[in-house]
């Protein structure tokens, strides 16, 4: 091989490292833009106390109330604890039993208890909906969907909302019965 086409080799090995190098570079720009574009369009709403709680529906599990699904925005007027929960979830069982003893009570007085459950099949569902003998809306969410639209974290996670539509107080952990009692008083519709 001649000198020139020893030249000619390293040149054509240069030119095809550059090619090669630029394409790459273009590959991880255009995913870094995609990254930053994607992340600024992201929805980043997280709901506070005063700001109207958003809207959706859910198919429920227990039928008691006659209602095939249940929708956020037919309870307006009324009280609502929004409880996010899941029958895995130890401290979500401990609650359970104070939201049933107290749900007739302020059921009555324009309350209404929503408790979404976040578990993967009806079956366990229903299995603990029958041992804690439960008769609130239990929809569920088994996508995520609203559990996503409310960035819920930690379960058990409580939302009350105030007659108007508006979050009243968010609490992530278990309720214990006082506790419950007294969100339930800051809840209640004007007689």
């Amino acid at each position: 091989m001649s000198l020139e086409e020893t030249k000619k080799k390293k040149k054509n090995k240069r030119k095809n490292r550059l090619i090669f190098r630029t394409s790459i570079l273009i590959v991880m720009v255009g995913a870094i833009i995609f990254a930053l574009v994607s992340n600024i369009q992201a929805d980043k709403t997280i709901y506070q106390v005063g700001d109207e709680a958003p809207d959706f529906e859910l198919k429920q599990i227990n039928k008691n109330n006659e209602l095939e699904s249940i929708r956020l925005s037919d309870f307006k007027g009324q009280g609502i604890m929004l409880n996010f929960w899941g029958t895995w979830c130890k401290p979500c069982e401990e609650e359970m039993p104070y939201m049933q003893e107290l749900y007739p009570v302020y059921k009555e007085k324009g309350i209404e208890i929503i408790a979404v459950s976040l578990d993967n099949t009806e079956l366990v569902v229903d299995r603990f909906i029958d041992k804690y003998d439960l008769t609130f809306p239990i929809p569920h969410d088994k996508t995520g969907e609203v559990r996503d639209l409310y960035k819920i974290g930690p379960i058990p996670s409580s939302i009350f909302i105030n007659p108007d539509g508006e979050i009243q107080r968010i609490v992530n952990g278990a309720l214990s019965l006082e506790s419950l009692e007294n969100y339930f008083k800051e809840i209640l519709p004007k007689q």
